[in-house]
């Protein structure tokens, strides 16, 4: 009686173990594409059909907000600035928070339209704001998407509405969302992972923004990035968690219900998270190199990152990889704030991860004095 009594405990814990376990064939199975990669370093962790072209939807607006955190950064837009909606923006079909031809809208307030209700009327605005007309904003997107090397990406507009020639694949839009979140930080999370808010709160059209993306509920960690769905593009999604010090990126796209996109999502992250460990390589700020470079005082600069760097490892098959880095052209003044080449890491000879490298202090230009007085040192 007691053999039988152990029997079952036994087989009822194998079962519970069947169930927890994440088989990477398993992966994604109602998706046409899938991928995932650390944020961080880009390492790719699993992908299925992750070149494949196909229709983004409005995972669209992740270039559209890459524009729009890099005119802020450069100071053509601030977040309190007001824009006025063109007759053209307000005629925009699809989701909207129904702007009116002359109405004005702060840019932060447009962003969170964009952000959390996928406002394409928002957009539009902030797309001839940013750029004089719609149009140019996505010759902008196209250049961009060519600076990023994505490989089977093109853009007509800056919405994600169903245009032939409109076109992503899983990879591309993997590498737009680390991009986005590398220039966006805090800011770009602090909306992304709303649920709801409000624009227009004081006055009489309050609006209620209600996030497309149900995974903010649904799984711990989960803080942005972009739903999308036509009925060309199917239902696709692209996703950001972060636990401890890990964030991941994930990416479905095509997929026949919201429901089985959460769920490939959902199934896509615990494969992460559970398959893979960090271990860190450099602290942030730590000396990672040192460069010469031509008509400097000191002729030297100590390389770092501006982040820990870590790289994930099977949990079971911890792989040896090697390291290389990459440098860009060293032209004086060089900005700590911009990067100035990149890690490497290699395994079999393909590289695997990469990481932006930066000067530790700014640099100027020399002047004539400073050349004297080398000539002068050198002499004696």
């Amino acid at each position: 009686m007691l053999k039988k009594v152990l029997c079952l405990l036994i087989g009822i814990m194998m079962l519970f173990c069947q169930i927890n376990v994440v088989h990477a064939t398993n992966l994604a199975s109602g998706a046409e594409s899938a991928i995932l990669i650390d944020a961080q370093s880009q390492q790719v962790l699993y992908q299925k059909n992750a070149n494949k072209k196909l229709y983004p939807a409005s995972t669209t607006k992740i270039m559209t907000m890459i524009l729009l955190f890099e005119a802020i950064q450069e100071k053509n837009l601030k977040w309190d600035d007001v824009l006025m909606c063109s007759a053209y923006a307000s005629s925009m079909g699809g989701s909207q928070v129904y702007l009116e031809e002359n109405e004005t809208m702060s840019v932060f307030e447009l962003f969170k339209c964009i952000a959390i209700a996928s406002a394409n009327d928002a957009c539009a605005v902030v797309a001839e704001n940013i750029a004089g007309s719609h149009e140019e904003f996505v010759f902008m997107m196209n250049e961009k998407a060519k600076a990023l090397k994505l490989k089977n990406t093109h853009f007509t507009n800056c919405t994600g509405l169903h245009d032939t020639n409109h076109y992503t694949c899983a990879k591309d839009l993997s590498t737009m969302a680390a991009y986005l979140l590398q220039i966006g930080g805090t800011k770009l999370l602090s909306v992304t992972s709303l649920y709801d808010s409000y624009v227009r709160e004081k006055t009489k059209q309050k609006f209620w923004l209600v996030n497309t993306n149900k995974l903010l509920k649904q799984y711990p960690g989960v803080d942005g990035l972009k739903t999308g769905f036509t009925k060309e593009a199917g239902y696709c999604i692209v996703t950001t968690c972060k636990k401890k010090d890990l964030r991941l990126i994930g990416v479905v796209m095509n997929e026949d219900k919201p429901q089985t996109r959460n769920e490939d999502m959902k199934g896509l992250l615990n494969f992460g998270f559970s398959k893979y460990q960090q271990v860190k390589l450099y602290n942030k700020g730590e000396i990672i190199d040192t460069v010469k470079v031509k008509d400097m005082v000191e002729q030297k600069i100590n390389v770092v990152s501006h982040k820990n760097l870590y790289y994930l490892y099977e949990k079971t098959n911890q792989k040896k990889f090697k390291k290389k880095i990459v440098y860009g052209s060293l032209q004086l003044p060089i900005d700590q704030k911009r990067s100035i080449g990149k890690l490497i890491l290699c395994n079999n000879g393909k590289a695997v991860a990469t990481y932006p490298l930066y000067s530790e202090k700014n640099v100027k230009k020399i002047n004539f004095l400073d050349k004297l007085l080398r000539v002068y040192k050198s002499l004696i």
